[in-house]
């Protein structure tokens, strides 16, 4: 069996993801054969991977970091919710139907554990090292029964364990403390270690609540890792989403993003707030779509509610109010789908609607089905018309994820062409409108090329009588920098020493 380490949290959103992804770029520099890996995942945000599998984005990141390519072994069960308590339930990849928490927690949580030990097991003959995240806290008394992220698989390993608690939300040292006391013996044994992650200002002023701990419970402080700005590695859920309200940036280019409450994948517009002439924002309310020269309609977990959403919020108004002002329009996936005359779900695959009419934009009806179709796509993007110009780009590599089916009503133009991982040849895909305002695509991740970033930033640029640029940033090479930046900061930041000793590895310290 392979060495492992497992890293759980005090609560949920205290870094565990971020020190999962440190853990294994660390491991990879060092020359192991490292892997990440999370029982359970429960993200709007999802990935597509070679094989068309369904995974949480966080675990990509984390396989990117230990120089994999994303596998669902990583992360065998995804739950997507959907609403009123309830959650797709994706498991080894796949969808198996919609489940209440009840029905999941109770009944059907323990049948899923198979196929997180079938999981283990194949990485652990594979690899020499997995790096393990846990899920929400191990100590919540009213779950741990048929919990099967936490402590049944720390257990399942016998993997030592580092506690971690964000003090930068506060009562980090209470939340170690109380949590450690509502663990087990058996529990409490398998923590090894505690982090305090996301420290502000002078380190030394906390030396007298790293002593305190150790004192109270016996276990070693391995570190503290210090509030790191501007990560660049992507997020995978509502909270970091939360997270980029805060962040605002000002740029030539104003885009908004319209914030929907099931809204997926925003990981999509990553690429486009960062670069230097661009101020991306989610919109809430429709004021905040003031002077945007674009507004972005993004993915959507549902779309039919999410589109009865905008009607009722007054934001689907404020978007046509903006469009007939010239403001550009374009869809990703759900948002593509609202641009159509109407959406169908005939049974009720996603919401309790027969049928509810849709935006109107492009001359296109979608009529969702049981099957969710799933596949890595490399796109060519071939003469799109965008404010005057054509844009084009060639090896776009993105994916879909959607259970839509999408039939045109009236000849249209397709802007992009898809050659799926299957090597099945696909010449359509998209639709755009002559007049270069509004076109949408099921394809996630274009955004992330950086030519057809750049050529369509330019577009705008243009029309207001601002000078193109040239090709600004590398998403590749930036994700690469980050992970290193991640990683050499956490190393400095723990014990090294101790975290060797821990995994019984002393001679590789």
């Amino acid at each position: 069996m392979a060495n492992a380490i497992m890293l759980m949290g005090t609560s949920s959103h205290v870094g565990k993801s971020i020190l999962t992804t440190a853990l294994c770029r660390i491991f990879y520099q060092q020359g192991r054969r490292v892997v990440p890996f999370k029982a359970q995942n429960m993200a709007l945000n999802s990935y597509v991977t070679l094989e068309g599998l369904e995974m949480g984005r966080a675990q990509v990141a984390q396989a990117e970091a230990a120089g994999l390519r994303p596998m669902v072994d990583m992360n065998p069960v995804l739950l997507k919710p959907t609403g009123n308590s309830r959650s797709q339930v994706v498991l080894e990849g796949k969808p198996i139907g919609n489940m209440s928490a009840k029905e999941y927690h109770q009944v059907y949580s323990l049948k899923a554990f198979d196929a997180v030990k079938a999981a283990l097991r194949r990485l652990a003959s594979e690899y020499d090292t997995l790096v393990i995240e846990g899920a929400g806290s191990p100590a919540e008394v009213n779950l741990k029964a048929n919990d099967i992220v936490n402590m049944r698989v720390a257990r399942y390993l016998n993997a030592p364990v580092l506690l971690i608690a964000d003090i930068d939300r506060g009562g980090a040292l209470a939340s170690l403390v109380g949590t450690l006391e509502l663990l087990d013996d058996e529990e409490r044994a398998l923590v090894k270690g505690l982090v305090i992650n996301k420290f502000r200002g002078d380190i030394s002023l906390l030396t007298p609540a790293v002593d305190f701990l150790e004192k109270k419970t016996g276990k070693p402080v391995l570190g503290v890792v210090p509030h790191i700005e501007s990560l660049g590695i992507d997020e995978e859920d509502s909270v970091s989403l939360e997270d980029k309200q805060v962040e605002k940036k000002t740029g030539d280019i104003r885009i908004a993003v319209i914030e929907t409450p099931k809204l997926s994948n925003f990981t999509d517009f990553d690429a486009l707030a960062a670069e230097p002439d661009v101020g991306l924002s989610y919109a809430r309310m429709p004021d905040e779509l003031e002077n945007a020269d674009l507004i972005l309609l993004p993915g959507s977990k549902n779309t039919t509610e999410d589109l009865l959403y905008l009607r009722a919020s007054g934001m689907e108004s404020a978007i046509r109010q903006c469009h007939e002002k010239g403001t550009p329009l374009i869809g990703i996936c759900g948002g593509y789908q609202m641009l159509g005359t109407s959406i169908a779900d005939p049974r009720h695959t996603e919401s309790d609607h027969d049928a509810v009419a849709a935006m109107g934009y492009l001359p296109m009806k979608t009529t969702f089905a049981e099957r969710k179709h799933t596949t890595q796509v490399t796109a060519t993007c071939r003469a799109l018309p965008f404010l005057g110009t054509c844009l084009s780009a060639a090896n776009m590599p993105g994916y879909e994820i959607h259970m839509g089916e999408t039939v045109f009503t009236e000849t249209v133009q397709h802007p992009f062409s898809l050659v799926e991982t299957t090597g099945k040849v696909r010449t359509e895909d998209g639709a755009a409108r002559a007049d270069g305002l509004v076109f949408g695509t099921y394809v996630h991740g274009l955004f992330d090329h950086d030519g057809f970033r750049r050529d369509l930033l330019n577009a705008l640029r243009a029309k207001k009588g601002l000078a193109p640029l040239a090709i600004q940033r590398s998403v590749r090479c930036e994700k690469e920098r980050a992970y290193d930046r991640l990683a050499q900061i956490v190393r400095s930041s723990l014990d090294m020493k101790k975290l060797a000793a821990i995994m019984g590895e002393e001679d590789r310290c």
